[in-house]
């Protein structure tokens, strides 16, 4: 097996060779070349001491010197160069106390989490596949090196990074690892959110977002986000479902298309389903009120889990509304529009379409109409330059302050009031028909109601 290694990274490999160090290229980059993918990283690992790697390059900066990584720059790129090492006791769950170094590349390679992560390569000694990893690949599963329960001990995030490497993979857990995940699942809660937070969004923004149910089915997310649990024994007894609330998210989130905010909403679009359920004398189950607690919900979820504040923003914004229904009119999309915003409306198209993909066939055909319908109305607003906003609107407030309006609330009201009427007719939005002085005073009463 031959894997083309870029040139700095090569020069690495030659350079500690030459000084009379063994030196592998080591872990993900050596499972993406042979799956075909493009690397993102190229991890180097050595017999050398990290003061020997040191005195060979020019330029390095310490970036984990105490558990033996020195990172190299080659120009402005850097190379991760990491002494074989064997780890110590892990007491945080996460970080090893301390680590040994070794001369043992096998050494190194045994405290690898999975065998696809755990191959190492050089040219001049091809594939160092102690454990199998490309037998996994073939059959397409995660598997840990050595006994699970150990890896899963020393690191729990590993539990997680078994269930994202499935997903972007399209693989399978192997059935003892899964066992293990299972077992110490409650373990991560020694994990900082920051970290969950992480491997959750790689995850959802993979090519089988749909395995986030292997969270909750290995008892994962009742650490992190145990509301999500309380979704799958949740059934929706209604004529537009077909699937419990849980099932529903999921299909919802396989639905919609790869994009980091639209997944994380459809992840937490209806996780307050299970307390505003009620069923009626027929035996109908509703759910009234459940989009504004759901995104109340999600707000508290994406905190606790450490999100930043604009991610936190959208997504409570698009799982407010995306329960929203009106008349597939101009004046509406452009009231919506304002409402959402000009950026998130193409997203609570997507949102809708995904929700109705994830429903029964009841009505399916007539709300997929309505929704590109939505579509070609927006299209048509934005190609013809409507107002739908006051950065859209003719005037502003210097121009009411010069009809003599103060600064203050008063302005504010006109201002809006202006907006609405425009809205819903756009051939008003000039500053002739809006400061007319019978116009103007209409929409000044309006105001002040």
């Amino acid at each position: 097996m031959k894997i083309d290694i870029p040139a700095p990274a090569a020069e690495i490999l030659d350079k500690l060779h030459d000084a009379g160090y063994e030196a592998y290229v080591v872990g993900g980059c050596v499972r993406d070349s042979i799956l075909g993918r493009e690397p993102g990283d190229w991890d180097i690992t050595t017999s050398a001491r990290p003061e020997q790697v040191k005195n060979i390059f020019g330029r390095t900066v310490d970036t984990g010197i105490q558990h033996g990584t020195v990172t190299v720059m080659m120009g402005k790129e850097g190379f991760e160069v990491t002494t074989y090492r064997i780890d110590g006791e892990y007491e945080d769950g996460r970080h090893p106390k301390d680590v040994t170094f070794t001369a043992s590349l096998i050494e190194d390679l045994k405290r690898r989490d999975f065998t696809i992560n755990a191959m190492a390569y050089s040219d001049e000694d091809g594939l160092i596949d102690e454990f199998d990893g490309l037998t996994d690949i073939d059959k397409k599963i995660i598997r840990c090196v050595g006994e699970p329960r150990e890896r899963f001990t020393e690191d729990a995030l590993r539990m997680m990074r078994a269930i994202r490497f499935a997903a972007q993979l399209g693989y399978s857990i192997e059935e003892d690892t899964r066992k293990a995940i299972t077992e110490l699942a409650p373990t991560l809660k020694r994990i900082s959110s920051e970290r969950v937070q992480v491997e959750l969004v790689k995850l959802l923004i993979s090519d089988n977002p749909g395995k986030v149910k292997e969270l909750y089915q290995t008892g994962i997310t009742a650490v992190f986000m145990p509301e999500f649990d309380k979704c799958f024994v949740t059934p929706q007894n209604n004529p537009h479902h077909c699937y419990n609330v849980g099932e529903h998210i999921i299909k919802s989130v396989e639905a919609v298309k790869n994009d980091k905010v639209l997944r994380i909403t459809m992840l937490f679009h209806d996780i307050e389903k299970p307390s505003c359920r009620t069923t009626d004398d027929e035996g109908i189950d509703h759910f009234r009120g459940h989009a504004v607690k759901s995104a109340d919900t999600a707000v508290m979820i994406l905190r606790r889990l450490k999100f930043d504040r604009d991610t936190m923003d959208k997504v409570e914004l698009l799982i407010k509304n995306h329960d929203w229904r009106f008349p597939a009119e101009k004046k509406n999309v452009r009231r919506a529009m304002n409402k959402i915003g000009d950026e998130l409306f193409p997203y609570f198209i997507e949102v809708k379409k995904a929700d109705t993909a994830a429903q029964s066939s009841y009505l399916q055909d007539e709300k997929y109409e309505w929704i590109d319908r939505l579509n070609v109305l927006y299209d048509e607003i934005k190609r013809d330059g409507e107002c739908f906003s006051l950065k859209n609107l003719a005037v502003n407030g210097k121009d009411l302050i010069d009809k003599g309006i103060k600064p203050g609330r008063e302005l504010g009201d006109i201002l809006s009031a202006m907006l609405s009427d425009v809205i819903d007719d756009p051939s008003h939005n000039t500053k002739e028909y809006l400061l007319d002085e019978t116009n103007f005073t209409g929409f000044a009463m309006k105001g002040n109601e």
